[in-house]
């Protein structure tokens, strides 16, 4: 007869072989259904593609190389997008802006502010009224005819007189940029009196005269120093800058940025007095074609010093 205690032990043991055996059953089901929808997908109505579970991570994708910027690559501008010239009115309007401090001579549009030459300082001095009155009439109709402005430019075409300002000036600096031809010869004239020296500086007829030697001096001085102590001409044909210092009897030059000249002004016309205390600017005529702009000038005071 059997004991009790080896019943219950004999039962125990009979159901853990049952449990591992239905647990081996149903791997080996998995495995054999897993390898035939591996191979023939339609036999357990799935499809080759396996579940997010039963797949491999697929590798992070590799970042799209990047292109570097190639300034070929930019589209080429359109017509719209290029820049403009400017109009002609609109070049015009940049030049004759006076800098601060400083008021315009020439507006750029006309002569406005200007007139005709009459004489020189004593010949007008000694003139009544009346007859200066008539004579500037005169000289007024051929500044007209021989003066002229075009595209912002004073333009004289070698006839007639001087063009001169119609206010006297005392101390001042003046500013003015000139433009001459070949063979060209002109000047400044300060207090009605000659004059800042202006010519083409490579023409041999002049050399005689001092031309090579360079434009910005007081060329009719005869006690003093008349030749520029240095040449800073631009070719004839380009753009020439002064700027003209006035004080008492000295006047300093600087030419395209460069003082070529610091010395006293001889009275040209009255030879044993000063130079006068005030008088006109005047644009020389000397018989050939010239050109001004941007003529600016600023009025100082009596007591005005060189620094």
């Amino acid at each position: 007869m059997l004991r009790p205690h080896f019943l219950l032990k004999l039962t125990l043991n009979l159901a853990c072989a049952a449990l591992l055996l239905a647990d081996t059953s149903a791997d080996a089901g998995r495995r054999r259904r897993r390898g035939c929808c591996d191979e023939q997908p339609s036999c357990c109505g799935t499809t080759s593609e396996t579940s997010a579970s039963d797949e491999e991570p697929a590798p992070a994708p590799m970042p799209a190389e990047e292109t570097p910027y190639e300034e070929a690559d930019a589209p080429a501008p359109t017509p719209s997008d290029e820049p403009e010239a400017p109009a002609p009115e609109e070049a015009a309007a940049e030049n004759n802006v006076p800098p601060e401090g400083f008021t315009a001579l020439f507006n750029g549009e006309d002569l406005t502010g200007w007139k005709g030459l009459v004489g020189n300082p004593k010949s007008r001095a000694e003139m009544t009224p009346e007859q200066l009155e008539e004579a500037q009439k005169v000289a007024d109709a051929s500044m007209n005819e021989h003066w002229s402005v075009q595209d912002g430019v004073i333009v004289f075409d070698g006839k007639g007189e001087s063009l001169c300002t119609a206010k006297d000036y005392a101390n001042f600096e003046l500013m003015v940029d000139w433009k001459i031809e070949a063979g060209g010869d002109s000047g400044i004239y300060l207090r009605g009196s000659p004059q800042v020296q202006i010519w083409d500086t490579e023409h041999e007829p002049l050399f005689g005269a001092g031309a090579d030697k360079g434009s910005g001096s007081l060329w009719n001085n005869q006690e003093h120093e008349k030749f520029p102590s240095v040449k800073a001409d631009k070719p004839v044909g380009e753009w020439n800058s002064f700027h003209i210092k006035m004080i008492g009897e000295r006047v300093q030059v600087t030419l395209n940025g460069t003082l070529v000249f610091d010395d006293i002004m001889e009275n040209y016309w009255e030879r044993d007095k000063p130079i006068y205390s005030t008088g006109q600017i005047e644009l020389q005529n000397h018989g050939n074609t010239l050109n001004f702009r941007n003529i600016y000038i600023k009025e100082l005071p009596e007591d005005a010093t060189f620094e």
